[in-house]
């Protein structure tokens, strides 16, 4: 992964002078289980990716230094006292911002023009900012033709509900945002968008998806890495400033396309950082 890759350029071996331990969480009650759990490690340095994780462990832990991933407005969520002094114990890499729903919807629409109807599929309870993701897409909708709604979503049978609602119309769509809980159930996602032939943008790549548009998380897990290499040689994670994402990636998968009997645009697939044949 990109992450021990980079440590290993700064000279941080496995099994030589560093150990990793990883601990599996995303969403309930393994989300809080697993920080505790990961502490009791005494770590030197811990790297957390998502909302609910680095939250349980700004709740746990006040002096183990945190270096955070794809966490959106950390201010906003209390997470940093600011983006360019941080304080505390925690720093990191911010991931997208809210407005950014209004271009899932743009790219969702050229790829699939004939769409009228948008469902934002969140869980707000895991990802309280989804509802400011979904108020950006709204805000966008006359200028693309479109009835944009939020559905939330709170296990898999009402992600199945939400989904086959639509099922029978030629005119729907959905969009997915970097909602943990969502991506969580991608696989069950992206298999109910095949059977009900509805066009999907997701927020984080997602193999088997007609279309994703993000931050790359090669990327960030590269920056994340020269920031746990400085913490470990002595600086404070409070005085590394929060960076905002600079990479983001297009991703087309043109099988998927065939299959909803799309044709992506020339210029839009001229704009794809990958293109899945």
């Amino acid at each position: 992964m990109p992450f021990e890759q980079e440590l290993k350029e700064l000279g941080w071996e496995l099994g030589r002078n560093i150990q990793i331990d990883y601990e599996w969480s995303v969403v309930g009650e393994r989300a809080q289980i697993a920080p505790a759990e990961l502490l009791r490690l005494q770590p030197d340095v811990v790297l957390s990716v998502g909302t609910p994780a680095i939250k349980e462990l700004q709740r746990l832990n006040a002096a183990v230094p945190v270096v955070f991933m794809t966490v959106s407005e950390p201010v906003t969520q209390g997470v940093v006292q600011s983006l360019a002094h941080p304080g505390g114990n925690i720093t990191g890499f911010s991931n997208l911002e809210p407005t950014v729903g209004a271009k899932w919807l743009q790219l969702l629409k050229e790829i699939a023009p004939r769409i009228k109807r948008v469902a934002i599929v969140v869980n707000p309870q895991v990802f309280p900012l989804s509802v400011d993701f979904s108020r950006s897409a709204e805000a966008a909708a006359p200028k693309f033709a479109v009835e944009v709604m939020m559905a939330t979503v709170h296990d898999t049978a009402e992600i199945a509900a939400i989904m086959t609602t639509p099922g029978g119309t030629s005119d729907a769509g959905l969009i997915f945002p970097v909602d943990p809980f969502t991506f969580l159930h991608r696989e069950l996602i992206v298999e109910l968008s095949a059977r009900y032939k509805l066009p999907a943008i997701h927020g984080f790549r997602t193999r088997g998806a007609l279309i994703s548009y993000g931050a790359d998380q090669a990327d960030a897990q590269r920056k994340a890495a020269g920031y746990v290499d400085r913490i470990l040689r002595g600086e404070k994670p409070g005085d590394l400033p929060v960076q905002q994402p600079t990479k983001f990636e297009l991703v087309i998968d043109l099988k998927v396309a065939k299959a909803l009997g799309l044709d992506v645009p020339p210029n839009l697939l001229s704009l794809a950082d990958f293109v899945i044949e």
